[in-house]
């Protein structure tokens, strides 16, 4: 295949869909790479790397795309990038698929094969290609740091001849790979750390890391994951309890990050205002989940909100700050996804058969085909 992978051109979007190392991988599986110009740069990847690695430079994002077979990116093209696709030609990119129906249609109508990164299910066989795992990953650490950042004391425990500084008290709501990653590397930094999920599962992993389990551990709690391991949406009832365990912990709590989300809705909400309000100034809420309408309803997309001396900050792109490591990550995802839609020979050939092309795929033969977007596009088009 001739694949292309053009310049990330979203604000603040460092990262990009592929590297120099994947290059090799690529050219050496019989394709043809050809990247545009700058694409790698905020990720410390030199032009002059991609070229050593066997690839071909475009100046501009309509000469990358010109004669591929195959588009990667990172993050779902603009409208204005979608004008340059053309009929036959195929993308994989993280499409934020619920929340972009129209992009789904517009895809399906000029005839391009999508396949969302989102999509991929979690399962076994499938964890090297899980690109929502390996930035989440790097999203879980990145919080820490940020919330290290906006905390005006240290995290942990100081003995000095002037005093003993006290180790900062970090709570992690939501316990995926964001929040299991957050808790390992708040305890490096020295936080006393307490995390909470509605998933029985994670009770053990959050001991295993050395932090304490906060949760109403009741009969609803112990049925409280999906078979594809994600959060189910807990009863009002529930809720309630679980709140009100929360708002006596958290008033206690330096450091709060939220990590809770689930697929194709609104967040849930965690932290409430008089929770907030309950917390000394000088805490710092961590908000992963500010770009789905926040697990703290006072957050705000990207944005620090001071509410009373608590700092409260939802960014919607951690693993751009890392985007060096996130890239390569992706990259690797990317490389082993395309395994699968590839034959003997290298040509785009889709196994239509395989759980993880099926499940991945947006759109296919002029329409969308995903299972969860198929009546919303329906209504769209109507």
């Amino acid at each position: 295949m001739k694949i292309a992978v053009p310049k990330e051109r979203r604000e603040k979007e460092l990262r990009v869909a592929t590297t120099p190392d994947v290059v090799k991988k690529l050219i050496a599986a019989g394709h043809e790479v050809k990247i545009e110009k700058s694409a790698g740069l905020d990720s410390g990847i030199l032009d002059d790397d991609f070229i050593n690695a066997g690839a071909s430079l475009a100046a501009d994002f309509k000469s990358t795309l010109d004669g591929a077979d195959l588009i990667l990116k990172v993050r779902a093209p603009s409208s204005d990038e979608k004008s340059s696709f053309s009929k036959g030609q195929s993308l994989i990119a993280l499409l934020e698929p619920h929340g972009d129906l129209q992009g789904a249609k517009a895809y399906a109508d000029a005839g391009i094969t999508a396949f969302a990164m989102e999509f991929v299910p979690r399962i076994s066989r499938a964890q090297s290609m899980d690109a929502l795992s390996s930035q989440a990953n790097l999203a879980g650490y990145r919080a820490v740091l940020e919330a290290s950042h906006l905390y005006g004391r240290a995290m942990p425990m100081m003995m000095t001849a002037a005093g003993t500084v006290a180790p900062a008290k970090t709570f992690v709501m939501g316990v995926g790979v964001a929040g299991l990653q957050a808790i390992a590397t708040a305890r490096r930094l020295g936080a006393i750390v307490s995390a909470t999920d509605v998933r029985p599962a994670t009770k053990e992993q959050v001991a295993s890391l050395g932090a304490k389990f906060i949760a109403v551990e009741d009969e609803e709690f112990k049925a409280a994951e999906t078979a594809g391991g994600y959060a189910k949406q807990m009863s009002p009832e529930y809720q309630a309890k679980q709140r009100e365990l929360v708002a006596s912990h958290i008033s206690k709590q330096d450091i709060v990050i939220t990590t809770a989300q689930i697929p194709g809705r609104e967040a849930p909400e965690l932290i409430t205002s008089d929770m907030v309000k309950s917390m000394r100034a000088g805490s710092v809420i961590i908000d992963l989940a500010a770009g789905q309408g926040g697990n703290c309803k006072l957050s705000k997309p990207d944005e620090i909100v001071d509410v009373g001396g608590v700092k409260i900050y939802g960014p919607t792109n951690l693993p751009a700050a890392i985007a060096a490591d996130a890239s390569a990550l992706y990259a690797k995802n990317l490389l082993n996804f395309i395994a699968l839609i590839t034959g003997p020979e290298g040509a785009f050939v889709p196994n239509w058969d395989d759980e993880v092309v099926t499940s991945s795929a947006l759109t296919k033969d002029g329409k969308v085909v995903h299972p969860s977007l198929v009546p919303a596009t329906d209504e769209v088009s109507a």
